[in-house]
């Protein structure tokens, strides 16, 4: 009996040791309860608070336990308990601004930027409505002053801009907006400058080969934009911006939630008029009409399910040549245009239910219409694209794990009416299946891993693993270790491509070319910490490298037609970039550099790809005074480059300045972008060989110069 009673005892103790409970209830600092808060402890469990900010763990088997609540927009709390505990702790979150979590939504795990293993680069609003105060117009200003990242101008004429991410041509990064692959192919040449950024939420840059989620051509990276929805309180929002190089933009946003009915609705009209400021008779910004209407409509059957349906339409006409032409003064000496008239015509519809607390699922089906016409006096280039993108997936798991899995299926059908007898049409599709996992290892670990396997029907099949680890040291250290692999199918639309509109180009011939294949991974450690009452601190070192295989070549043969072949090496991109953003009061200092080694390893070359500058710098210096002042001023270093003929450029500084001042509901705004008028006109001689038919030279630099530009927003 003795011993019965002591086994007894025994395992009572070992039963309540097994059966700690942790309870909490989350507050901000005026004593609110705060809602979703996430709350783990060092055994890997976790939970999120109820509607009164209340969070229950059981079932904790440690007698020490380290508790981490995070919360989006509040300071991390981290402490130690020692268990048991009477009663319930009440647990008081601090605002930190500076230190704001981002949840992403690339990833599609519904994490902070801080908590996932992938490393993603978020703009949030408020920066979003800087950038756009510099260029209301296109997202051109969003993208280029982020680290790594170059925007190639195109075409001297139509003033046309692809993006490259650490060196690599736009053609190797995913555009997407609200998780919708909708600016491929044919429709990629103009999709920069056609979208206006005043509806954007957020934008998220992921870089390296990110091909899990979305299929290929994330080879440099993938962008997602992410737009506003609707909210209870009602946003409307008019702006009017006026540049003295004779553009006007009129952009307008309203957005409003009813119960189980919601609404936005976004448009933007541009007027520019054609502008040479060298005065050397060709525009270095084209005439542009433009006419942008963006309507979203949401749709709540109950609190766990919703629908969206977005159409988007962007009509435009740009004119650029010869001034005289355009304005109409045509005679035998000045006779040159290049005009491009493109409409561009899509939707997305999305569903979600969330079937349970860990389960939810999303169908979304996406169809575009993309137009375009180049015309120039002796040639011609009509086409017309059709893609469509449809998608099932399934989010699941629990408080520690995450896993997305799903089907989708791509279509990209171009026709064109031939000019001359090359007949470029193609007609592709690919199936593909994914799966993803994000899993907290331990407080201080994480992974992410997927495969994707996709199938081309003219190219075969392609597997598609990724990886990504996040260690977090302690509550200011963190680093990121992470790759994976990448394709992308072969069609006719690269920056060569643009930069001739066209002209003399054979078509891909899929039994001769093959599809072009990645590999690519980045290392990053990030430290940011709080300085005192006054200061912060962030630093981000990020080391990056990535291979392409079967690359496409740019060739030209003997009848002066040009084409593409795989390549018989390599093109490799290696090179680090640092980030620094130091806080003081209403003063922010951004601070950043890049080292870019895009190097082409074949044909018995080993060089730096031309115009891919091999250092970058940047700062920005802002004040910023919230609902009251913004002033800004900032500095841009672009290296040397190398031409196609071998020859290298100089290296150049642009600098810009800008003021904001907001009364109640009003802003008013003055920029002066690139006020040193830093322009490739003046760096080197600038020669136009023919008004007839002008030899424009290989754009390295800014051709538009100084741009002073001003405006006004009402919120209402």
């Amino acid at each position: 009996m003795k011993y019965i009673l002591l086994c007894y005892l025994f395992l009572s103790g070992m039963l309540a040791k097994a059966q700690n409970t942790f309870e909490a209830i989350i507050v901000d600092d005026e004593n609110e309860p705060l809602i979703g808060a996430t709350v783990h402890i060092s055994t890997t469990q976790g939970a999120v608070t109820d509607y009164n900010g209340y969070v229950e763990i059981t079932n904790i088997k440690d007698d020490t336990i380290r508790v981490r609540v995070s919360f989006v927009g509040y300071e991390t709390f981290y402490k130690t308990y020692s268990l048991p505990i009477n009663g319930i702790q009440k647990i008081s979150l601090n605002h930190g601004e500076e230190l704001e979590e981002v949840i992403v939504t690339s990833t599609r795990s519904g994490r902070t930027i801080d908590e996932i293993p992938t490393r993603v680069e978020a703009i949030d609003s408020e920066e979003l409505e800087e950038k756009a105060i510099m260029k209301s117009s296109n997202i051109a200003m969003v993208l280029r002053e982020s680290t790594g990242i170059q925007m190639q101008q195109t075409s001297a004429s139509s003033a046309n801009q692809s993006i490259r991410i650490q060196g690599l041509d736009g053609r190797y990064t995913q555009l997407l907006k609200d998780g919708f692959p909708l600016f491929g192919g044919f429709s990629s040449g103009l999709s920069i400058m056609q979208i206006p950024p005043l509806d954007l939420k957020q934008v998220e840059i992921l870089k390296g080969s990110n091909s899990t989620l979305y299929g290929g051509g994330a080879i440099a990276g993938l962008i997602n934009l992410v737009t506003y929805q609707p909210e209870d309180e009602k946003k409307q929002r008019f702006m009017i911006d006026q540049t003295h190089a004779l553009g006007t933009t009129l952009n307008g946003f309203y957005g409003q939630r009813f119960d189980q009915f919601g609404m936005t609705f976004y448009t933007s009209a541009n007027r520019q008029e054609a502008y040479d400021p060298n005065k050397d008779d060709f525009s270095d910004i084209p005439r542009i009409r433009s006419l942008t209407i963006n309507p979203s409509f949401f749709f709540y059957p109950d609190d766990k399910s919703s629908l969206r349906l977005t159409l988007n339409s962007t009509i435009e006409n740009r004119l650029g040549g010869d001034m005289q032409v355009i304005e109409n003064n045509q005679n035998g000496i000045h006779q040159f245009t290049e005009e491009n008239q493109s409409d561009r015509y899509s939707y997305q519809l999305t569903y979600q239910n969330q079937l349970n607390k860990y389960k939810a699922l999303t169908v979304k089906n996406s169809l575009t219409n993309f137009n375009r016409k180049i015309t120039e006096p002796d040639f011609q280039f009509i086409g017309e694209q059709w893609s469509s993108f449809s998608e099932i997936a399934l989010n699941y798991g629990s408080s520690r794990t995450n896993w997305i899995s799903g089907a989708n299926l791509y279509t990209d059908k171009f026709s064109e009416e031939p000019y001359d007898s090359l007949l470029r049409d193609y007609n592709y599709t690919t199936v593909g299946m994914f799966t993803q996992n994000t899993f907290d290892i331990s407080e201080r670990y994480a992974l992410e891993s997927g495969v994707r396997i996709d199938y081309a029907f003219d190219f075969g099949l392609f597997a598609l693993p990724r990886a990504s680890f996040l260690t977090r040291l302690n509550s200011k250290w963190s680093a990121r270790l992470g790759g994976g692999l990448g394709y992308k199918l072969p069609t006719i639309f690269t920056e060569d491509a643009e930069n001739l509109t066209y002209q003399s180009i054979l078509p891909i011939d899929v039994d001769q070319i093959d599809a072009e294949r990645s590999i690519g991974g980045n290392f990053d450690i990030n430290y940011s910490t709080l300085l005192g009452s006054d200061w912060t601190l962030s630093v981000n070192q990020l080391f990056f490298f990535t291979q392409l295989d079967d690359a496409l070549v740019f060739r030209q043969n003997e009848r002066s037609q040009f084409y593409y072949e795989n390549a018989d090496g390599t093109v490799t991109s290696q090179g680090f970039e640092t980030n620094v953003k130091l806080g003081y009061k209403d003063f922010k200092l951004f601070a950043n550099y890049a080292y870019i080694n895009t190097q082409l390893k074949y044909d018995n070359l080993n060089q730096q790809k031309p115009l891919t500058p091999k250092y970058n710098i940047g700062s920005v210096l802002m004040y910023e005074v919230h609902d009251e002042w913004r002033i800004g001023y900032e500095a841009y270093y672009t290296g040397s480059q190398h031409l196609s003929d071998g020859s290298q450029t100089k290296g150049f500084w642009m600098m810009g300045f800008m003021v904001m001042r907001k009364i109640n509901s009003l802003s008013l705004y003055i920029n002066f972008e690139n006020f040193t008028d830093t322009r490739q006109h003046q760096l080197e001689e600038f020669q136009v060989d023919s008004h007839t038919k002008p030899d424009f030279p290989e754009l390295w630099a800014p051709t538009d110069g100084r741009v002073i530009n001003a405006g006004l927003i009402i919120d209402l």
